[in-house]
């Protein structure tokens, strides 16, 4: 008997020998040669600490310009002068400039790889584009011109090209995932820790908006764009540092290459005729549209409803981030399985629809309870949106190929729906909230 296992043993070994460099590890290369599995050890290799941390920082630069944009985007641009509807005009451009690249973007990587080259041209269009969405309006310097028409156009602009390049680095990082790893268990960790740097991100953001706010009140636009120019040069400081290092110590992964080309060949249409595809593009989709939209107006709504003091629109974000932060460190270390993806993401959305649910009947003698709400709607953040990016790596799983166009389509329908929500959500209040006074607007700064 240990005669006949040693013999399937050396077998195997040679089998294992004869395969060309790169696909040793691979199952289905013991699959086509008939190898049977006798060892317990087949599944693949999980990554590193240092491996998990190097591609969880390479989104910072877009998570702390995303939450600037998400946060004080709208309250910037009223407060220089524009209108809420054409303030909601830029957000809803950028969006949907955002939403057209997304596809583009996965279709090119697909097709052509070279996921950390597109990963750092995203990032440069990044970096040029969000010092002029916050540091002034470009073509009215050029055309020596503040009227509302001019300056809507200009902000337009800057916001398409900031969005386009978040859109390149957003897709060429969430697909290559799948390609640095295979490990489930991984996969889920290098997604909780790419979600515990977002809060990171927010957190530095609200951080140096909580100093710059706090050090004293703005009445005049130039100190206003002042305020929010060395908030936007120092976002970006902090995003390229981690970007080198994401470029540094992450390996470029490599498409795969199937001898009949029948996976390259398969496109959107493989996926399309998925059911699961659909499954989890809806979880996704809601989850960031609950997300992204609820941060729009949360510095809002703590201020012109609640009426808590200037300081509120830092300290409640930041609450919400750093909890989210810290549910999200804690999630990395489990072992995970579709099912506990789906019950985690359960218990997310059940907490996020209490946290909803008081924060819209709150009345403004317990508007410190806002805090303590914070604190729920942080770790229902994050438990939603760890698990639902873990379900998107779970529907790619070893089909890299088209990895980019799953991303990318789910992301495409995500920031319309985001778009549209926020262009008629401000719309809404301009039509039915007063306008802030002079005095108002100034504390809010």
């Amino acid at each position: 008997m240990c005669e006949e296992i040693e013999s399937v043993l050396r077998n195997q070994a040679r089998n294992f020998d004869s395969l060309p460099r790169g696909q040793k590890m691979t199952s289905n290369n013991y699959e086509r040669r008939g190898i049977s599995y006798i060892m317990a050890d087949d599944e693949p290799k999980s990554l590193g600490r240092c491996s998990v941390f190097t591609y969880g920082v390479g989104h910072i630069l877009n998570d702390i310009t995303a939450a600037c944009w998400y946060t004080y985007l709208l309250l910037y641009l009223t407060d220089i002068g524009l209108s809420p509807s054409n303030a909601a005009t830029v957000t809803l451009t950028g969006q949907f400039a955002d939403a057209f690249m997304t596809i583009i973007a996965g279709e090119l990587i697909d097709r052509f790889g070279h996921f950390k080259l597109w990963h750092g041209m995203g990032c440069l269009l990044v970096a040029v584009s969000f010092t002029s969405l916050f540091g002034g309006c470009l073509p009215c310097k050029i055309l020596g011109s503040d009227s509302p028409i001019v300056q809507t156009a200009g902000y337009c602009i800057s916001a398409v090209i900031f969005c386009s390049g978040w859109s390149c680095t957003q897709i060429s990082h969430m697909s290559m995932v799948n390609g640095v790893t295979l490990n489930p268990t991984s996969r889920v960790a290098c997604v909780s820790c790419r979600n515990a740097f977002t809060m990171i991100a927010s957190l530095i953001l609200y951080a140096i908006a909580l100093f710059i706010f706090n050090k004293k009140t703005s009445s005049s636009q130039v100190e206003i764009k002042n305020q929010y120019q060395f908030m936007a040069y120092m976002s970006i400081f902090i995003g390229a540092v981690f970007v080198i290092i994401f470029q540094l110590g992450t390996k470029e992964p490599s498409l795969k290459q199937e001898s009949d080309g029948k996976r390259a060949a398969a496109s959107w249409r493989y996926w399309l005729k998925k059911v699961l595809y659909y499954q989890v593009l809806s979880i996704y989709v809601l989850t960031r549209v609950v997300t992204n939209v609820s941060q729009t107006f949360l510095a809002v709504y703590v201020i012109n409803d609640l009426r808590m003091s200037p300081s509120s629109k830092a300290l409640v974000p930041a609450i919400i981030y750093l909890t989210s932060f810290i549910t999200s460190v804690l999630l990395q270390e489990l072992k995970w399985s579709g099912e506990r993806l789906k019950a985690f993401f359960s218990a997310g959305g059940l907490l996020w629809l209490f946290c909803g649910t008081s924060v819209i009947f709150l009345p403004i003698n317990m508007n410190a309870f806002m805090y303590v709400l914070s604190i729920l709607i942080g770790i229902a953040n994050a438990l939603m949106m760890v698990t639902a990016i873990g379900m998107e790596s779970e529907l790619v799983d070893k089909d890299l190929d088209g990895s980019a166009f799953v991303y990318g389509s789910l992301g495409f329908i995500d920031k319309v729906l985001c778009g549209v929500f926020l262009y008629f959500l401000e719309s809404y209040e301009s039509k039915h909230l007063p306008p802030l006074s002079v005095s108002t607007t100034s504390l809010t700064i």
